[in-house]
């Protein structure tokens, strides 16, 4: 019976634990004073067989010394604990915590969407997995144009070699966020659509298979190419300065008609002529033209009632012009020796 008691005190001293001192005093109290349950082990003792005295008496003695041990133990636990609390100063100033920075393409990215807001343009977004009815088809891409070809786009399921429309793919180009919009909305809107895309192409200082474009859209009555030159000269003086010039080339794209690509004066030499602007004096940076009247009406707006303008360029492109950054692939290895140049830039 006497064993037992001890076998259970040893338990209990075992998994003792104390929050501060006022506690572990009154586990000492509890144990190992005179009015303690070691010492009432004492009154127990008297009666024990004389055969049996010596082994109760060493485990009563291992029960005094484990308890002895384990309230020193917590005692020094809490002293080493309250040394600790003491040396922290909670009136001192908080350690400066190390901040992130923008990534340039975010930077130069919501650059362009505010300045486009402020000429009453609204954020619209789609899917970067999309159809080729949203990518091609409603855009007036014919069925044989290189762009649906395997080299130059990443398709991820052909269900249908007789219907290329059901095709889905990784998207080429935002163009296709605006087809989703136009498909929902009535005119009149104007809508700016960010995003990544993604292309079958080497990858090159000059070219990657994912980058970022901002394509823009204006549909509304009476939509002239005169109000694309003059929104774009406004883009082109804000983004890169008061002097900026402008200047559009015909061009070709499947969706507008007419089509054009327009250059800046080069802003390093100020249109002089030099090493980066191949001593032309501009540099390309968007493609823009009007709505060709078939994608307006494969999205269900009346063509002989409605107008309207796009342009597009890439995010990437206008950072290299913005800060000079001549390996496109620099802004996706995430070295942090290059993003920090971009610390203080934003």
């Amino acid at each position: 019976m006497l064993l037992e008691k001890i076998e259970t005190l040893l338990q209990e001293v075992g998994s003792l634990t104390a929050k501060n001192a006022d506690e572990v005093e009154q586990l000492r109290l509890k144990y190992l004073s005179k009015k303690g349950e070691i010492n009432a082990l004492m009154a127990d003792f008297r009666n024990v067989a004389a055969d049996q005295k010596k082994n109760i008496g060493i485990k009563i003695n291992e029960l005094k010394q484990a308890a002895t041990d384990k309230i020193n133990s917590l005692r020094e636990c809490l002293t080493q604990v309250e040394t600790q609390t003491d040396d922290l100063d909670l009136t001192r100033t908080a350690y400066p915590i190390p901040l992130g920075a923008r990534h340039p393409l975010t930077i130069v990215k919501n650059e362009i969407i505010d300045i486009f807001q402020r000429m009453g343009f609204v954020l619209a977004d789609g899917p970067e997995i999309d159809d080729d009815k949203h990518v091609f088809t409603m855009l007036n891409f014919a069925a044989d144009h290189p762009a649906r070809d395997m080299q130059d786009t990443f398709f991820i399921e052909q269900s249908n070699p007789d219907d290329v429309t059901k095709n889905i793919l990784l998207r080429s180009h935002t163009s296709g966020d605006q087809s989703h919009f136009m498909e929902t909305h009535k005119p009149p809107f104007r809508i700016l659509c960010p995003g990544r895309v993604y292309r079958n192409e080497a990858i090159s200082a000059r070219a990657h298979c994912f980058f970022h474009q901002v394509e823009g859209l204006y549909v509304d009555k009476n939509v002239s190419f005169t109000d694309l030159k003059q929104v774009l000269l406004t883009f082109a003086r804000e983004m890169f300065g008061p002097e900026t010039k402008i200047r559009l080339r015909p061009s070709y794209f499947p969706f507008t008609e007419p089509s054009a690509e327009m250059d800046i004066s080069c802003h390093i030499c100020g249109g002089e002529g030099c090493g980066f602007c191949k001593h032309t004096g501009w540099v390309e940076i968007l493609g823009c033209g009007m709505v060709d009247p078939n994608v307006l009406e494969a999205c269900g707006i009346n063509s002989n009632e409605y107008t309207g303008y796009a342009f597009g360029m890439g995010v990437e492109r206008i950072t290299n012009l913005k800060y000079r950054v001549s390996d496109l692939r620099m802004f996706s290895e995430n070295d942090t020796r290059f993003l920090n140049e971009f610390v203080s830039a934003h």
